[in-house]
């Protein structure tokens, strides 16, 4: 028996296998299911057109991996704190009682229901074997994040760890921001005129199109039979239908 009731910002995979088949997703508009979820979207769009910007100077490939400069610790930045951004809205649209201070110990819950160790982004245009990252994988066996511990490394003495700010850690981030706003929004951009759309796997490479139309994402399918969404479009357009609250507080990473 699938879960009938969609959880606050939690984007997760059908019983039918799917995401999205016949008009599911509508789940994502609801009106409470996130608060301002376009001011995440629109965060990240902006760190799309900069690294893209960035690509003029620095090419997409592995031989750059270990690269640095002032405009790459300024991107990492940015793109980590939108990451912690979007974890604290997650635990707190949840009412995870930790209201403040909260740090990597917390934001590791989020794997639990959100399965981000499971997601794959792939970079288009890359030379070399690194186009596709699991920005979240060694959550899987409860390790940290390199990118992120990059940026406080970096934010905190950039003198002596400059070239931790490197091309490297700022692609991880990057796809790490991919991943969580596909963990919660699918496709959606929630942008004005936009609708989803079904977008077909053109290339073969078993991946979708993220949101911002740039990044391709492979989407977890190690969902449980209980832990899957069952409920139709027609139960998402009941007046009664209402979205639940994962809780993150009973547990321990």
């Amino acid at each position: 028996m699938g879960i009938t009731r969609p959880y606050k910002r939690i984007c997760r995979q059908f019983v039918d296998g799917t995401y999205s088949a016949s008009g599911q997703w509508r789940y994502l508009y609801h009106h409470d299911f996130a608060q301002s979820p376009e001011q995440y979207v629109r965060a990240f769009l902006l760190i799309q057109k900069d690294l893209q910007a960035l690509f003029d100077y620095v090419e997409p490939s592995d031989v750059n991996d270990a690269t640095y400069s002032y405009r790459i610790h300024e991107l990492l930045l940015r793109t980590c704190v939108e990451v912690e951004a979007n974890c604290k809205a997650i635990l707190t649209e949840n009412s995870y009682v930790k209201a403040t201070d909260l740090n990597m110990d917390d934001y590791k819950k989020i794997n639990f229901s959100h399965h981000l160790s499971s997601y794959e982004v792939k970079i288009p245009l890359w030379y070399g074997a690194n186009n596709v990252r699991k920005p979240f994988a060694n959550w899987a066996s409860g390790g940290g994040l390199i990118w992120y511990k990059a940026y406080n490394l970096t934010k905190h003495d950039r003198h002596e760890k400059f070239k931790e700010a490197s091309f490297n850690n700022l692609i991880d981030s990057v796809c790490g921001l991919v991943a969580i706003l596909s963990s919660q929004f699918y496709q959606e951009s929630y942008m004005p005129g936009h609708s989803y759309e079904l977008r077909d796997d053109e290339t073969g490479d078993g991946m979708e199109v993220s949101i911002g139309e740039y990044f391709r994402v492979k989407f977890p399918e190690d969902w449980t039979n209980d832990e899957q969404y069952e409920f139709t479009a027609d139960d998402i357009a009941d007046p009664s239908f209402a979205i639940q609250k994962f809780d993150f507080n009973n547990i321990n990473p």
